[in-house]
């Protein structure tokens, strides 16, 4: 490792060794696949990769993202869906009742929400908020 890809010690792992117990979720709406919007799974796919990156570009400075970061192939990242935009926006709304930082995607010039982001958490800390959601299939 070169001293310019090191994260500031600031970022160190705050949970002692429980870096591999960090992972990221990620919510997509299933229906935007599904009649009648019928996206292509690549454009679906599209999103959920913006709603993660924007998700750890957002809490860049916490040191859980730092963490999950210097995890590199180790990243755990999990993939759920949303049936609907409604389920998706109550989702939303609940995760920020109770202090839970993630990023909501919109697609625009649309303005269509389609999917959530959390920033890295320990796994055990946000699982129960995220229990009614299946993986994405």
């Amino acid at each position: 490792c070169s001293a310019s890809r090191l994260l500031p010690a600031a970022r160190a792992v705050p949970y002692g060794n429980m870096a591999a117990a960090l992972v990221q979720y990620v919510v997509l709406r299933g229906d935007l696949a599904r009649p009648p919007r019928s996206w292509p799974l690549g454009a679906v796919v599209a999103q959920g990769c913006h709603a993660a990156l924007a998700a750890v570009h957002g809490y860049r400075e916490h040191p859980d993202t730092g963490a999950y970061l210097e995890q590199g192939d180790a990243m755990t990242t999990v993939v759920l869906e949303a049936p609907d935009e409604n389920s998706l926006l109550d989702l939303a709304k609940s995760l920020k009742e109770k202090g839970v930082d993630h990023k909501i995607w919109t697609e625009n010039p649309e303005g269509i929400p389609t999917c959530l982001a959390l920033r890295p958490y320990p796994k055990n800390l946000v699982q129960p908020h995220l229990r009614n959601f299946k993986l994405l299939k």
